[in-house]
């Protein structure tokens, strides 16, 4: 018999045991918690990821049968409710040469056939903190809170990679994320390279669970690479939403170590910590391949292939560069040498290629990123940055 003074409430356990729960149990396909209570400091908000299989034939070589006539067609299905989705398979080192779509239903209706871009996020597997659980994948589409999903995969050469599925991520809520639109610099007149107000982790809710805590550092900061994330969303309030689902899909779905990209900037002009390590700090990143060494990057959250990215965001993009390469004394106007450490950039590993300071994630990888209404703004771009660092 347990004596008196020792005897503890049975709330109190039940508290004890769920918040070690909430600790410890972090599965990939846990259902999502949600923050409920508005505070003035955010707390990390408990999303979660799902996967569904995909049936294919890996190991075979196959052809879709025609247009329109895909080699794999998953028959549409409810799912718990998510807000991004791509697909992966088990080699992070393959490239499949293949085309994937998916819909979804979305606000009770189905939304037309979306393609899922496939080349961005390959060869990052490196950065995988276990190599093992490194996957290859699509780059994330946004499709806004959804809950059903289907699937097409058509074959243009080659074979299917084995155990391909979709990967659909919850970012979980928090009424914090309102409160984070819309944010302006605290650069003035006269100090204009001073640093940009930076919605931290912390405020947009990361989930400092997900990653590897043993954070890794480069030496300086020669060049930054500008990104686009080619997602699409309703209003900035989606956000910190859109930013916490790239982040899971990040780290559990690619297997990184992190969040790739070491700052995002959405629409509205609101400047986000990314990668984990300290924003004043050169990071060692996750965003083009073969040249994170000794560059850092700012991804527009956005797709900016027909459309012009808007001033709000170049405005916050010229001031956290200006910021950042004002700590290590690089010249925006001027260029750079970086030595490729990855044969799968457009570059052979050990080739030395002089970069602009401020550059295109094309420029270093086959890729459309960061869109080509944002990639022609790069010289506009460059002035900006410059005259802010005067």
């Amino acid at each position: 018999m347990t004596p008196q003074s020792a005897r503890v409430p049975v709330s109190r356990l039940l508290k004890v045991s769920a918040l070690l729960a909430a600790v410890v149990l972090t599965p990939v396909l846990s259902l999502p918690t949600h923050a409920v209570a508005a505070q003035e400091t955010p707390v990390p908000v408990s999303g979660a990821s799902y996967t569904v299989a995909l049936p294919g034939l890996p190991g075979a070589d196959v052809r879709s049968p025609g247009p329109g006539q895909p080699a794999v067609l998953v028959p549409a299905r409810s799912t718990h409710d998510f807000s991004l989705v791509g697909v992966s398979w088990d080699d992070p080192s393959a490239r499949p040469d293949f085309e994937v779509s998916v819909r979804t239903r979305t606000a009770g209706a189905w939304t037309p056939w979306r393609p899922l871009h496939t080349g961005d996020a390959m060869g990052q597997y490196a950065d995988a903190p276990r190599p093992a659980a490194a996957r290859g994948a699509t780059e994330p589409l946004w499709v806004g809170r959804s809950d059903a999903v289907q699937a097409r995969v058509e074959v243009r050469s080659g074979r299917l990679p084995g155990g391909l599925r979709l990967d659909l991520v919850d970012p979980g809520t928090s009424p914090a994320d309102a409160r984070m639109t819309g944010r302006a610099t605290d650069a003035a007149p006269g100090r204009a390279a001073g640093r940009p107000a930076i919605v931290t982790r912390g405020e947009w809710g990361a989930d400092e669970t997900l990653r590897d805590l043993d954070v890794k550092y480069t030496n300086t900061v020669k060049v930054m690479f500008v990104h686009h994330d080619n997602n699409t969303y309703a209003t900035c309030a989606d956000s910190p939403s859109v930013l916490r689902s790239i982040y899971r899909y990040h780290v559990e779905t690619n297997g990184w170590a992190d969040i790739g990209y070491n700052f995002l900037v959405d629409r509205c002009g609101t400047v986000f910590e990314g990668r984990a390590g300290g924003v004043d700090k050169p990071v060692l990143g996750a965003h083009t391949l073969g040249f994170n060494t000794n560059s850092s990057s700012v991804a527009a959250m956005g797709t900016y292939t027909d459309t012009a990215p808007p001033d709000a965001l170049l405005d916050s993009m010229s001031r956290v560069i200006a910021w950042k390469l004002g700590l290590h004394g690089a010249d925006p106007l001027g260029k750079a040498q970086l030595t490729s450490g990855d044969s799968g950039s457009r570059f052979p590993a050990g080739t030395n290629v002089r970069f602009n300071v401020v550059s295109g994630h094309r420029d270093a990888f086959n890729t459309e990123c960061p869109g080509e209404r944002l990639y022609e703004a790069l010289p506009k771009l460059r002035r900006g940055v410059e005259s802010l660092m005067r």
